[in-house]
């Protein structure tokens, strides 16, 4: 970042934003937690956080305009992490509750998690699997462990995954695009100790 740069924790009103601000406050990164199109503009870099349902949530972004600005911003090459619901958000549609579109800048769709007896939502720790190397896991150890909520899954091509973790099938845990530094994380990095913070103070130094 900038010297005097901030990361802009985008308040849509579905995200953990506190635990997500906590995380960067320990870190010494200087964020601001904000719905404001000034903010977000002037960020260097920002993070998308999510929980609850996919379209509640596209529908919340679409009432305030942030979804346009979003969109604007990453593809003008700011970067932008996507944390669980947030990473969801970045394909192209989800099929929770019927097919909602989402922000479009994942090829890709979400698609219910097939965990083959496994309970859903899934829940708990799981390992990493590196699919190919990326600065945003350049600090992680191979046997990294990251903390899960959820009951949906990205649907995309290997080239956008660049790790999976496995729970009744292989998972992208890890998801970026090809063209934009825009990178997502199913599960909660900033509630998954070390390995968590590693990924943020990656992306957040990119």
């Amino acid at each position: 970042m900038t010297q005097n740069g901030f990361v802009a924790i985008i308040d849509y009103g579905m995200g953990n934003l506190h635990s997500v601000k906590n995380a960067l406050d320990h870190l010494g990164i200087p964020c601001r937690v904000s719905d404001s199109p000034e903010d977000i503009k002037a960020a260097d870099r920002l993070i998308l956080p999510g929980v609850g349902a996919f379209p509640d949530a596209m529908a919340a972004l679409q009432k305030s305009g942030l979804d346009k600005l979003i969109i604007e911003q990453c593809r003008s090459g700011k970067p932008l992490l996507g944390i669980c619901l947030g990473m969801q958000l970045l394909f192209e549609e989800s099929l929770e509750f019927g097919v909602t579109h989402g922000l479009g800048l994942i090829e890709g769709r979400v698609v219910p998690i097939d965990a083959h007896g496994l309970k859903i939502p899934h829940i708990g720790w799981n390992s990493l699997s590196i699919n190919k190397n990326c600065p945003i896991i350049a600090n992680l150890n191979n046997d990294a462990y990251v903390y899960f909520v959820h009951s949906f899954r990205a649907d995309t091509a290997s080239d956008n995954v660049i790790a999976y973790t496995h729970y009744g099938e292989d998972i992208p845990a890890i998801v970026g695009s090809c063209d934009l530094p825009v990178y997502g994380a199913q599960f909660h990095p900033e509630k998954s100790h070390d390995t968590g913070l590693s990924i943020i103070s990656a992306f957040c130094a990119l």
